[in-house]
């Protein structure tokens, strides 16, 4: 095995490092949405040992699929193009297995078989779920093997194989769910392609395009973040156009409703309860919203969180996806070449936007607050608050806070700025009311800590004593 060439990704890479050395036949399987680098970790961390794959074709009839997988043996096994024709999946399984069990175990050596875009090999009435799943019971469980599963369309794999009530019912032996990059990995990626390192342009590249692999890899060396902004989404041919349209239609059936439901997100930072969210989204039946928001949700384009002091009936839904959350503001509805970020990127628009872009970056990031707080150790539920104004106090609304267990709230004020943050003697005053009504609006008898999240820190401390408790920079949001 080899993982030297994979950038980040330590536990999944020790997932599929610990499923190879298991005594027993493992059963991987790797979820997570389009573009995120699952083909690729696989391939190379079980570079030397994949003995087998196949990857099903988006929207292919059962004969075209089987036919496909026809070529793979031809190619793997060394058998003449066209020689081999299949009716079923149980036939074309079974074949494999008798072609695994004459050439690869020979030596005693572990081997590796890979199913590669699992939902589009599975298409409705072909027979191949029940067809693997006969492939893994009653053959590679006994085998020194390791099976991977693999699949862009995250609720299915989940709904479908993680969690199946029949063959494949318990039978997954090691799971990855594979996320966007975190900031400490895009930097490591930047700094292995050559790319540009200044913090402040890599937040701004992630709030555009996320940490999604093959998006940052179109990103050339040389180019600022707005460069490549402007090139990847705003240009006339620009390589990302298009690209919103694909990345639902390849996730979900009906993507229509999806794309309903993170439009009514877009426009609500704090995010949306279910019964506010089905009356913008236009989707009267509860049991679709309820499909839907679990897909989105599973996908990683949705979180759902209770806010502080709330029941679960209280929930909110956010859009965390920060392409498609950029792609609202400013790339829906404009012929590519006809403005340019550079242009855009000055207004007060953006600028406005950025705010709440970068308070979504940092609520991705939480496990590196928590570290840079020194509370890693300390249990701590993620959440937010609003409370409109009443007769015991003015409104407020907190973005971002940590219920902690040692009987403290950690409040994030998150600042995104191109400069050192001019923490004035009103924004001070302003702190400490905000700090205030949360104590008269939620009772709570907690410790209430203001922590200061700025892209450069403060120009000046004259007015954080008695109002702001931690101060933390980028930097914070790129431990590893």
């Amino acid at each position: 095995m080899s993982s030297s060439t994979v950038v980040g990704r330590l536990a999944a890479k020790q997932v599929l490092a610990t499923a190879y050395s298991s005594a027993e036949a493992s059963l991987v399987s790797v979820v997570g949405r389009r573009r995120i680098g699952k083909t690729f970790l696989v391939k190379q961390v079980y570079a030397d040992v994949l003995r087998f794959q196949v990857t099903g074709i988006a929207g292919a009839s059962k004969v075209d699929q089987l036919a496909n997988f026809a070529l793979r043996i031809e190619s793997a096994f060394g058998e003449s193009p066209g020689s081999i024709r299949y009716s079923d999946w149980l036939q074309a399984l079974a074949d494999l297995t008798r072609r695994l069990d004459a050439t690869a175990f020979g030596d005693g050596s572990r081997i590796g078989v890979f199913f590669d875009e699992l939902p589009w090999l599975a298409s409705r009435r072909s027979g191949f779920l029940q067809a693997f799943s006969w492939f893994w019971n009653s053959w590679a469980v006994d085998r020194d093997i390791v099976v991977v599963i693999c699949g862009s369309a995250a609720s299915w794999m989940v709904k479908k194989v993680v969690r199946d009530r029949g063959g494949l019912h318990n039978r997954i032996t090691h799971r990855i769910r594979l996320e966007p990059f975190t900031l400490a990995e895009v930097r490591a990626f930047a700094e292995v392609r050559g790319l540009v390192d200044d913090p402040y342009q890599l937040v701004q590249l992630y709030m555009a395009l996320g940490g999604v692999p093959f998006y940052l890899n179109q990103v050339l060396p040389g180019e600022s973040a707005q460069q490549a902004i402007d090139r990847l989404l705003f240009a006339a041919a620009a390589p990302l156009e298009g690209e919103f349209a694909n990345l639902y239609a390849s996730l979900f059936e009906s993507a229509e409703q999806h794309v309903a439901v993170v439009r009514a997100l877009s426009s609500k930072q704090q995010g949306l309860r279910r019964n506010e969210l089905a009356k913008l989204a236009g989707i009267g039946s509860s049991g679709t919203l309820a499909r839907v928001l679990e897909e989105l949700e599973l996908s990683g384009f949705i979180m759902r969180s209770v806010p502080f002091g709330k029941k679960r009936n209280d929930a909110l839904y956010r859009l965390v996806d920060e392409y498609t959350r950029f792609y609202f503001a400013f790339v829906e509805g404009h012929r590519q070449g006809t403005q340019r970020f550079t242009d855009l990127a000055s207004r007060p628009r953006y600028r406005a936007w950025a705010g709440y872009a970068f308070e979504n970056v940092a609520l991705r990031h939480e496990q590196q607050l928590r570290a840079a707080l020194g509370i890693s150790g300390i249990h701590a539920v993620t959440s937010s608050y609003i409370a409109n104004a009443n007769e015991v106090a003015d409104g407020v609304q907190i973005d971002l806070l940590f219920d902690r267990a040692d009987r403290t709230v950690t409040l994030i004020e998150v600042k995104f700025t191109e400069e050192p943050f001019v923490l004035t003697k009103s924004y001070a005053a302003a702190l400490r009311a905000k700090r205030s009504r949360f104590r008269q609006h939620t009772g709570t008898r907690k410790h209430v800590q203001v922590v200061l999240l700025t892209t450069f820190g403060l120009s000046s401390t004259a007015h954080v004593a008695g109002v702001v408790d931690v101060v933390l920079e980028i930097e914070a949001l790129m431990r590893s």
